[in-house]
């Protein structure tokens, strides 16, 4: 198998010990996405072009692709090259892409439950741009009634004005991109900020008034070790945030680590796997006392009741529009993504051509073990709840995984609850491919 298509742990049952090896873990979606392709784009045209599917919510994602660096860890599509021209020409095609989705039969006067904007860093781009973008989509689609607009920001490209901005266009949520609070261990990872630009607009947060504030974290960093560790974590205790979400550290093949450990140039790999998990279980345990509460595998919160609309309808296959380039969305059980080429995602809007490259039309079987499996990261699923909506009893239909995972000590099973065990939880992306139709294991990711 070659390098470019060799199988990734994110589609391989396997138990992730040892190095961090190149390839996805982190698991967003179902088949997985080197199986889409162009052929079925022309199902995606005929769902967008027919009415929606009944009592399915509709949401939206926006892609800011610009970023002040690339962090070696980075795997999405990003630009830390576009002046303020084309920036702005990049907002004018979003805006245009909204007003040809606007007019689609699948689109056309649905209210959006959500809105999340996405990147790259959507807090890079000015005021004036910001709220500019804002009101023009707003104009085609409004989201003055969603339940959640949520926006990725990145500590050192804030200011007060920019803070106040994002709140007046309506975010609820924000997420604030720390990974670490430790300079160096953010500076050897390739992170834009440092630690002073963290706590310089925490206040800057507060003062917004924002519904929901979220900081990110990054487990197993190039240069982390469990004292730069402990004292991120109690440092993110002490910033108080609404919510705390922890990563894994993982290297896809398109990073700039893994191109280094590829070639043997790798000075200091991230922590091995165990070590993760243990600091994962860490950041949770010292949260929990802390009075936070788990929310899946990722989020601690300090409301139990707080629901990330976004993550819920996303993971119940709500619909979504995707904008911007290389976005990924999903129509009426069609995944869809843009085209990931900066000129052809201009080009084809100019021409006022939805600027699609590939997508992947899902059987029934397939939207169930897409639900099965993500809502697994929630760390509890109910039968009953796969009854209703499928008619499927996912206790005897996946009765081989859920009987070799529980052996194994990754989950119990009692009466209408399937739930994962501390160890399943901190390792749940690499138990889901178990629930994976055959044709869809051991295959590149991407």
């Amino acid at each position: 198998m070659s390098k470019r298509i060799a199988a990734d742990p994110a589609t391989t049952p396997t138990d992730l010990e040892g190095s961090t090896g190149i390839g996805s873990v982190f698991v967003s979606n179902y088949p997985a996405y080197s199986f889409w392709n162009t052929e079925d784009l022309a199902d995606f045209h005929e769902v967008i072009g027919a009415a929606p599917r009944p009592d399915v919510p509709l949401g939206q994602y926006i892609h800011i692709p610009f970023c002040r660096k690339r962090c070696k860890f980075c795997y999405f599509r990003v630009y830390t090259d576009k002046n303020a021209d084309q920036v702005s020409q990049y907002s004018d095609a979003l805006v245009r892409e909204n007003e040809l989705y606007a007019q689609k039969a699948a689109i056309a006067g649905r209210p959006l439950k959500y809105v999340y904007f996405g990147g790259g860093t959507p807090s890079y781009i000015s005021v004036k741009q910001l709220e500019d973008l804002a009101a023009r989509l707003q104009r085609v689609i409004p989201w003055d009634e969603a339940d959640e607009v949520a926006f990725e920001c990145e500590p050192g490209t804030l200011s007060q004005p920019k803070v106040e901005a994002i709140r007046g266009i309506g975010v609820t949520r924000l997420s604030l991109g720390v990974e670490s609070f430790n300079d160096r261990i953010l500076e050897l990872n390739g992170r834009a900020h440092v630690s002073k630009e963290i706590h310089r607009v925490l206040p800057w947060l507060r003062q917004a008034g924002f519904p929901g504030i979220n900081i990110d974290l990054i487990a197993g960093m190039v240069g982390e070790t469990w004292a730069t560790w402990r004292d991120t974590v109690q440092q993110a205790i002490d910033v108080d945030a609404d919510m705390v979400t922890v990563y894994q550290m993982e290297l896809p093949f398109n990073t700039r680590f893994s191109k280094q450990l590829f070639d043997g140039e790798l000075e200091a790999p991230p922590a091995d796997w165990e070590t993760k998990r243990e600091w994962h279980a860490y950041a949770f345990e010292q949260l929990a006392e802390a009075g936070y509460h788990g929310s899946s595998a990722y989020t601690m919160v300090k409301n139990p009741d707080t629901d990330f609309v976004y993550r819920s309808a996303l993971w119940e296959g709500a619909d979504m529009m995707a904008l911007g380039v290389s976005s990924f969305g999903h129509m009426s059980g069609v995944h869809v993504q843009n085209s990931p080429q900066w000129d052809v995602y201009l080009d084809m809007l100019a021409q006022d051509e939805l600027p699609l490259t590939r997508a992947f039309a899902t059987t029934p079987e397939q939207r169930l073990v897409r639900e099965v499996i993500l809502q697994l990261k929630l760390g509890k699923i109910r039968p009953s709840y796969f009854d209703d909506k499928f008619g499927a009893d996912i206790v005897e239909q996946f009765a081989g995984p859920l009987t070799t995972l529980k052996e194994q000590g990754m989950l119990e099973i009692e009466d209408d609850l399937i739930r994962l065990t501390r160890e399943g939880l901190l390792r749940v992306d690499s138990l889901l491919p178990e629930f994976y139709s055959p044709e869809f294991q051991h295959a590149r990711y991407t």
